[in-house]
């Protein structure tokens, strides 16, 4: 078992709420930015783990490769092989 970095679109799943002049962005309940407006435009301010790419954000994560292998402790006194 080894643990890999990857990137999960998670666009679909952002709500924003308007609070003065920014958006604040959640997902799945749990802040994760927000994009401040003005008049040139919006300005995104993510959190750590969470990016914006073009049109889409995504969450960082690690995830455990080859799940289904087993690790077994071999010692002398209560182990096997």
């Amino acid at each position: 078992m080894t643990l890999e970095k990857k990137r999960l679109d998670i666009t679909d799943r952002i709500v924003g709420k308007l609070k003065n002049d920014t958006i604040e962005l959640f997902a799945e309940n749990e802040p994760i930015g927000r994009i401040v407006l003005s008049e040139a435009g919006g300005t995104f301010e993510l959190n750590n783990g969470y990016e914006k790419e073009l049109d889409k954000i995504y969450k960082q994560v690690t995830l455990t490769t080859d799940p289904d292998q087993k690790y077994v402790d071999c010692d002398s006194e209560y182990g096997w092989c």
